[in-house]
């Protein structure tokens, strides 16, 4: 009687699970930013350049802390390419900073400036 044990399937999947429910919260990283509410279409998930404004006004390049000077020339150099960028700031970051940083992102010659927010509470 030929008859297939299942039992170590079982024992292996129950393993694999209990791995995975571990190790899925730490792989997710970035900077804890607390971003503004409002309306909008989601982004699509393509190549693109994230900048983001943390609480305490520091510029963050796709994970690189950059100051305003090198973030805007890090931009002129890609501005050729004609990128998209994100522009991500903390809801307490004030308005003056988010302006300046924009600023220097369309003066690197910049022309496709999207600013993230987050969907409003309820949806």
């Amino acid at each position: 009687m030929s008859e297939i044990n299942v039992t170590p399937l079982v024992d292996v999947m129950l393993v694999l699970l209990v791995i995975f429910m571990v190790t899925a919260p730490l792989m997710q990283q970035g900077m804890d930013i607390n971003l503004p509410r409002a309306k909008g279409k989601p982004l699509p998930a393509e190549q693109r350049i994230n900048i983001l404004i943390s609480r305490d006004g520091r510029i963050h390049m796709n994970d690189a802390t950059l100051s305003l000077s090198q973030m805007k020339a890090r931009l002129s150099m890609m501005s050729k390419l004609d990128p998209d960028v994100y522009l991500k700031a903390d809801r307490d970051v004030s308005y003056g900073r988010v302006a300046q940083v924009m600023g220097e992102i369309k003066d690197a010659g910049i022309e496709k400036l999207g600013i993230v927010t987050e969907p409003p509470k309820g949806r």
